[in-house]
């Protein structure tokens, strides 16, 4: 299995707020076995991305071209007539702050992975 496809299959369950143990009681395995997907150490059948797929709600295709920026810009994009205005229902504010917290966190916890990524190519390959 393609390192990208285990990392997307992790982003896209964390998106959902997913926990490993969901996945693998849904998939019907243990929690180290759905680990080990997730971790690149199982191979993964084209009929078992196909079932995850199912549990994300998301596509075969969408897991393989899964992209944050894709991911983002769609999920912000308001369409309809608002006359520039977003509505937010009051009582529900506390909920989004929190959902859009727990997204910030995942986006800064990818953001060190990848400066972290960034530092190791600088030192192997100098800079640009």
């Amino acid at each position: 299995m393609a390192a990208t496809i285990k990392n997307k299959i992790k982003s896209i369950r964390e998106l959902k707020n997913y926990t490993q143990e969901y996945m693998a009681e849904k998939l019907g395995v243990t929690q180290a076995g759905y680990s080990k997907i997730e971790k690149g150490k199982t191979s993964l059948s084209y009929e078992k991305l196909v079932e995850i797929g199912k549990i994300l709600d998301v596509s075969v295709e969408d897991i393989i071209s899964f992209d944050y920026h894709r991911y983002f810009n769609n999920f912000n994009r308001v369409t309809g007539n608002n006359n520039g205005s977003i509505l937010i229902n009051t009582e529900n504010t506390s909920v989004l702050k929190e959902l859009y917290e727990d997204k910030i966190q995942l986006l800064e916890k990818l953001l060190s992975q990848t400066e972290i990524e960034l530092g190791r190519y600088k030192n192997r390959f100098g800079e640009l």
